[in-house]
């Protein structure tokens, strides 16, 4: 039997607003109920109506502000509010940095039982035209105006209108409108749903296809990147369908804002912000003090972002990572800049206790996993003594849990942690902890 969704009255209502949930939206209590209210900020007294009730919660949107925030800025987009790409425009950046620390904090405190020795300083960078990878996804809808490019709204399957968006590179985030024309003058039209950009010293877009172009759509094409300076890759299918419209250029950057350079395909992972990632890569090898020989473990390699800059101070790396493309790469990265070092290919999800690469000692050790954490590798880990792990994560309940496992199982101890602002105006919290074997 299905449920009726309780009506949502059409009344407009008074709270004041005390926190900010995980999605960026104001918690307040009304007669003892909780409600989220999307625009409104701590310390508001703000007038809402109501998107959706139920018994547990409400969700509403905030209609005015009586009582502002001290932290309330002026959106720096058109659309915030409309599109879902961000959600804490409103919120000052020194706020967001704020609310972004003690959400790390509370979960090492509440799911890791863990506190740090230090808290340190933020890793920041520009708050704007930051992105340097983004996935937006396309759609022909003629009541619209055409094909939109862009994310989708807030709240909704949709795809938001968007005439520009101002956390992309400029060279593609300033173009979407042209884009969008380029693509429904092209016979696919209808048969294109993704974009993914990729930008380095110049521009590689992958178009998602569902038919192939044909050859009056690749001359448009063609013409479009010859005018904007962009490589064009087409993807029919899967990632090992990525095939290049014409001759492409190399994509590449430097890790750590050296001369080294890390070669990459358009469909590999880096990191979305260049200037934090460079500088959580300084930071990260600041604290893990690598001294020339020695044995350095890293684990969740992905193509070299930190396992070239180890090599480059001398360590004797080991990188462990569970694509096949990016162990490949890693491997020519370390060779193209002159290094050497071991890459193995494993599942760290599923690990083999018997593995080659665990039967090395190692003095020091570097994670960065994936949002899922590193739960089921930590045993293996704190088995290798490494003295000193330092732990990048994307994900603050993640850490929390692999620090109360090294923490309170393994005898490590939480000597630093800090946060990198890598997605301004959004929730999402990058961190930094040190751990230090007494």
């Amino acid at each position: 039997m299905t449920r009726k969704r309780k009506p949502v009255p059409d009344t407009e209502f008074t709270a004041t607003v005390t926190d900010l949930d995980h999605d960026g939206r104001g918690v307040a209590r009304v007669d003892g109920k909780v409600t989220f209210i999307f625009g409104a900020l701590p310390g508001e007294t703000v007038r809402y109506k109501l998107l959706r009730v139920t018994r547990a919660l409400d969700e509403a949107e905030v209609t005015a502000i009586d009582v502002p925030s001290p932290d309330r800025v002026t959106p720096g987009c058109a659309h915030f509010g409309t599109c879902g790409g961000c959600s804490l425009q409103h919120l000052a950046p020194a706020a967001q940095i704020a609310f972004k620390q003690n959400a790390m904090l509370e979960a090492l405190r509440r799911i890791g039982g863990v506190v740090p020795d230090t808290v340190v300083e933020p890793v920041l960078g520009p708050v704007w035209a930051y992105r340097r990878r983004a996935r937006m996804g396309v759609k022909l809808v003629n009541k619209k105006g055409g094909v939109l490019v862009g994310f989708r709204e807030r709240d909704a399957n949709a795809l938001a209108i968007l005439n520009r968006c101002e956390v992309v590179d400029p060279r593609l985030g300033a173009r979407l409108r042209l884009i969008g024309a380029l693509f429904e003058s092209l016979s696919i039209a209808a048969q294109i749903p993704q974009i993914e950009v990729s930008a380095a010293e110049h521009v590689a877009v992958t178009i998602r296809v569902l038919a192939l172009p044909t050859d009056e759509d690749r001359a448009k094409l063609l013409a479009f990147a010859a005018e904007h300076d962009y490589d064009f890759y087409l993807q029919p299918g899967g990632p090992d369908t990525l095939v290049p419209l014409a001759a492409v250029r190399t994509l590449d950057y430097s890790p750590d804002g050296s001369a080294l350079r890390l070669h990459f395909q358009p469909a590999d992972f880096i990191q979305i912000n260049s200037d934090v990632s460079q500088r959580m890569v300084v930071q990260a090898l600041d604290w893990l003090a690598p001294a020339p020989g020695d044995e350095v473990l890293e684990l969740f390699a992905g193509l070299g972002n930190f396992t070239l800059p180890l090599a480059a101070r001398g360590a004797k790396v080991t990188a462990v990572e569970g694509e096949a493309g990016l162990v490949a790469r890693g491997r020519e990265n370390l060779q193209r800049n002159g290094f050497d070092g071991r890459y193995f290919r494993a599942d760290l999800f599923k690990p083999d206790p018997k593995a080659e690469w665990l039967k090395h000692r190692y003095d020091l050790a570097l994670i960065d996993p994936p949002r899922s954490g590193a739960k089921e590798i930590l045993p293996m880990l704190a088995a290798t003594r490494a003295k000193r792990i330092v732990y990048v994560s994307c994900h603050p309940g993640t850490l929390a849990r692999d620090a109360g496992e090294l923490v309170n199982t393994h005898g490590y101890r939480l000597t630093r942690a800090g946060v990198l602002d890598m997605f301004p105006h959004t929730t999402h919290v990058e961190s930094m902890a040190l751990f230090e074997r007494p």
